[in-house]
């Protein structure tokens, strides 16, 4: 059986383990391990910034997602930013990541948020076919980016 709660600070290791290997497998990066050891510390400690939450089976860490926050005008209210899905390769295709996906949903709606969203690296077919999925549609927004560090 699946269970998902919210990460603790006991969960930072695995939270960073999960990260570098987000970052390797899908976009070949190595992550600095004391900026990402920092970043998932400053989430866990300031839920103003975001929210880890962990899935178990038989109490081992095997998922992680991170949501982060967005204020819309337009919509006068907060969109949560799906980021950092990763669920271990040994538990994969086990509804992992969609025991996640109904808590964050679950959490959002009890909390008044107007809309989840998400991004994949535009190479990861894997992740677009699990996120269309599970209700996500394409938007017609472009995601860019300009890197101040």
């Amino acid at each position: 059986m699946i269970k998902c709660r919210e990460a603790q600070p006991d969960d930072v290791l695995n939270l960073v383990e999960g990260n570098h290997r987000i970052a390797f497998e899908t976009e070949d990066l190595v992550l600095n391990q004391e900026i990402l050891i920092s970043g998932v510390l400053s989430v866990l400690d300031d839920r103003n910034k975001g929210i880890y939450w962990v899935a178990e089976i038989e109490s081992k860490i095997c998922g992680q997602i991170l949501v982060t926050y967005e204020w819309s005008d337009w919509r006068n209210g907060t969109i949560w930013w799906i980021q950092s899905v990763f669920v271990w390769p040994q538990f994969r295709r086990q509804g992992v990541f969609k025991a996640l996906l109904k808590t964050v949903e679950t959490e959002a709606l009890a909390r008044g948020v107007v809309e989840l969203r998400l991004y994949a690296d535009t190479t990861n077919h894997r992740a677009h076919t699990t996120y269309h999925k599970q209700g996500f549609l394409t938007g017609h927004y472009q995601v860019f980016e300009k890197s101040l560090k």
